[in-house]
């Protein structure tokens, strides 16, 4: 399927029923289950997807986990055929399609079931015409060159975050999936989940029940990446280990025996971008950012061209916490984490406007609502565009720590005006060929 093409409900796959055929070992025989029969979903209306990144995060997607919500994940679900999985280390891949075959051959009563591809890069896997949508969930350094690779191949992205590690790869990724009209979720899962906690807060914020909003607690600091210099720990690249997708855009490293998700990070470069998702959602800023960033106590304080403060630390008393927001007005506070919603005064919370109020998307899944998308190609609820602006703010945060300085910001041209050195951070040079 080409950029920019479009997929009908019923043309998700005109290879849909060939391939479930041929997915099935010999002897030829397709069970009744594989072609739609039965009672079971059709192959025409089931979502291709590939999966990139199998450890924990990706591997609770794809088998079952705190991220999908569902009993089984997205190989559980009667909408989603897994086609291929995807790992830098091989061992990994191929225990991760060894998993998928045995699910798919009791689902369909076929006894042995041959349909999951194993790949080392992402590459290998997008170039597949059959596979619709890929979930990424790997390296922080890798997310935003995994993004743009798959949806320039034509495919749908769900990817964790952070989404990006600079701000510039993150508007590449937005500006590729709307030029390319691909659906993109964040995995900032805040905004389904959580018995619509978030959502609730969101629509009280905005529905003017705190009066006029003055300023925001995000409960994280900012955060950041830095590529630190050689370690001096080069090792022998063991033959099961795809150290070039590993190591992805950055300049290239000696092999170290380090595969991991968490590297190269400052601040709060995983875990910030969830609330400060909220933050934006709670401002109505999701396609905007602050006009200045200063540090107060060491911590980033983000001022909007509206006057709305955003201050990256909890409020005066409160500890940190498990993170969150909390939203202060002219006549009152609202306080949303994940497993508490709260207000002062208490009433404010006790009558909630319509959840239709002020502009608040509801979705009451994160992965449905991504699958929802992929088949309406409506926008999602933290699209490309949403997810970039979240995460954007984390990053400038973490420009001002690093600099430790007050810094201007025009989020019209995101650049820092007439500011050479905090420009330097917006971006880093890619190795080829994994150019943004």
């Amino acid at each position: 399927m080409t950029p920019g093409a479009t997929l009908s409900r019923r043309g998700f796959l005109g290879r849909g029923l060939a391939a479930a055929g041929a997915a099935l070992a010999a002897p030829q025989l397709v069970a009744a289950s594989a072609l739609g029969k039965d009672g079971a979903t059709p192959p025409s209306d089931r979502i291709n997807m590939g999966f990139v990144g199998l450890g924990g995060q990706g591997g609770g997607h794809l088998f079952g986990g705190a991220w999908t919500y569902l009993p089984g994940g997205y190989l559980g679900r009667a909408d989603v055929q897994v086609m291929a999985v995807c790992d830098v280390q091989q061992k990994r891949a191929e225990d991760g399609k060894a998993r998928v075959e045995q699910h798919y051959a009791g689902k369909f009563g076929a006894g042995v079931y041959k349909g999951c591809g194993a790949y080392t890069d992402l590459r290998d896997m997008v170039a597949r015409d059959d596979i619709d949508a890929v979930l990424i969930a790997s390296a922080y350094h890798a997310a935003a060159t995994l993004s743009l690779v798959a949806l320039r191949a034509g495919k749908d992205v769900y990817c964790e975050k952070p989404t990006s590690v600079t701000i510039g790869g993150g508007r590449a990724v937005a500006d590729a999936a709307r030029s390319l009209s691909r659906v993109y979720q964040a995995g900032t899962q805040q905004r389904s989940e959580y018995d619509g906690r978030f959502r609730r807060a969101v629509a009280l914020v905005r529905g003017g029940r705190i009066g006029k909003l003055q300023k925001v607690y995000s409960y994280q600091v900012g955060g950041g990446f830095e590529f630190p210099p050689s370690t001096g720990r080069s090792k022998p690249i063991p033959p099961e280990v795809n150290w070039e997708a590993y190591v992805n855009w950055l300049p290239w490293f000696d092999y170290d025996g380090n595969t991991g998700a968490h590297r190269f990070g400052y601040g709060d470069i995983n875990w910030g971008q969830h609330h400060y998702d909220i933050v934006q959602w709670g401002i109505g800023a999701d396609d905007t950012g602050p006009v200045e960033i200063r540090l107060e106590g060491g911590k980033p304080v983000y001022r909007y061209a509206n006057g709305i403060e955003v201050i990256g630390s909890p409020p005066p008393g409160q500890g940190w916490g498990e993170g969150g927001a909390t939203f202060v007005g002219s006549e009152g506070s609202i306080t949303v984490h994940r497993a508490v919603l709260t207000s002062n005064p208490a009433s404010l919370v006790k009558e909630a406007p319509g959840l239709g109020d002020a502009g608040v998307y509801y979705s009451t899944s994160h992965s449905g609502n991504f699958l929802e998308c992929v088949r309406t190609r409506q926008r999602t609820i933290c699209d490309a565009e949403t997810a970039h602006r979240a995460n954007s703010l984390l990053l400038l945060g973490g420009i001002a720590m690093r600099l430790g300085r007050t810094l201007k910001w025009d989020p019209q041209k995101e650049t820092f005006p007439d500011d050479v050195a905090a420009n330097r951070c917006l971006a880093m040079a890619a190795r080829e060929p994994w150019r943004f």
